[in-house]
Order: structure tokens, then C-alpha cells, then sequence
């Protein structure tokens, strides 16, 4: 579905609800990472799904407490897109930078105090 719609826009709208449910419930980190660095770099500029894509990837640090370097690059390049023309990324890859910046840090924390004395 997800590559059907990178070539027919008209499939959108399906495959932003399976982006979405991948994000949320799939239990393999990389392939939810694969799914939104797939989408977040193939879709064209003003489609929704780079938005989408960047708010995913929020959903996977939030639901793992990590993200691939690449993950994170992606994020952030989709955020940066949003920042300068909305019409191109939309602000939903802005939300999905603060998740991620939120939840990491937070995982980092965690792991801090984990440590044995």
C-alpha cells in the first residue's frame, strides 16, 4: 500500500492510515523506521505523508525510546522543510521533531538511573 501510494496520490489517504497504524502498534523498531524513512524521503514535495512521516517517527521514539541515525536525520530535514514552506512539508513533521527530542531525552534519563551503584 505504502508504495502504491508514492506512485498514485490518489492512494494517500489508505496509506497514511497504514503509516499511522505501523507507527503505533507494529512491534519491529526497524521496520517501522523503514516504512517512515521510505515514505519521509520517496514522497513528493506537498504531499502529506512527509508531514505524517515526520509525526511517525515521533509515535517510534515515544513508543521505543530510540531512533537510527538515519531516522533522526530524516526528522529533522523534514522539520527543517516544514519551518521554511509549509505548502512543502506540513507542520505535523514539527510535532514529530519535539516528540522525538522529548521522548529521547526523557529515555536517556531513565537509562541514567538504572545504573547499579
Amino acid at each position: 500500500m505504502l508504495e502504491r501510494a508514492l506512485r498514485d496520490r490518489s492512494q494517500e489517504g489508505e496509506a497514511a492510515s497504514v503509516l499511522v497504524g505501523i507507527a503505533l502498534n507494529d512491534e519491529d523498531q526497524a521496520f517501522v523506521e523503514y516504512c517512515c524513512v521510505e515514505v519521509g524521503t520517496r514522497a513528493i514535495a506537498g504531499s502529506p505523508l512527509l508531514g505524517l512521516a515526520g509525526l511517525c517517527l515521533g509515535h517510534t521514539a515515544r513508543r521505543f525510546g530510540c531512533l537510527s541515525d538515519e531516522a533522526l536525520a530524516l526528522a529533522e530535514s523534514l522539520a527543517m522543510r516544514a519551518e521554511v514552506d509549509s505548502s512543502d512539508v506540513d507542520g505535523r513533521a514539527l510535532d514529530g521533531l519535539d516528540d522525538i527530542r522529548s521522548f529521547l531525552r526523557r529515555a536517556r534519563r531513565d537509562l541514567g538511573r538504572k545504573r547499579p551503584l
